[in-house]
């Protein structure tokens, strides 16, 4: 049985600790933001690698087995539901920013992609990721708030 969460809602305690980690990299990749800003790249580099490369293990280990045994059985049929539409967009859209996230890590940080493939726009994109990432991030708090916390 899932030991209960700390949050003081009905969500279990694994739950509770995503939801916790997810904003506080929410913040970390503002502070990231920052940090490039103020023209400390290497800082900047490390701070969103290392967020990016946190998610794709939360990722793994939470969120796909969680949608895996609560969403994907009832689909396609109950995707009008709230409780199946925020949890799908949030896996779709966290997917395409999680992957956008990866890409900028190895094109900007590594040599590991052909020079061809690499991008060039680099405030552009990671602009666009970290948009994407929030907008990602407000879906997965409103798919927890959906699935957890008691309505009146």
């Amino acid at each position: 049985m899932a030991q209960a969460g700390f949050l003081g809602t009905a969500a279990t305690w694994s739950a509770d600790v995503t939801l916790f980690l997810e904003i506080g990299m929410g913040m970390g990749l503002l502070a990231g933001t920052l940090l490039a800003r103020a023209k400390c790249y290497r800082a900047h580099a490390v701070c969103q690698s290392m967020i990016v490369l946190l998610n794709v293990g939360l990722i793994a280990m939470a969120m796909i087995p969680s949608f895996r045994h609560q969403i994907i059985p009832k689909l396609p049929r109950k995707i009008t539901k709230p409780y199946y539409a925020f949890a799908t967009a949030h896996a779709a859209l966290g997917g395409i920013a999680e992957l956008g996230g990866l890409y900028i890590l190895l094109s900007a940080g590594t040599k590991w992609l052909p020079e061809k493939i690499r991008i060039t726009r680099y405030k552009f994109w990671m602009r666009s990721v970290l948009i994407l990432w929030w907008f990602v991030l407000s879906l997965g708090i409103a798919t927890y708030v959906h699935w957890y916390v008691p309505r009146p």
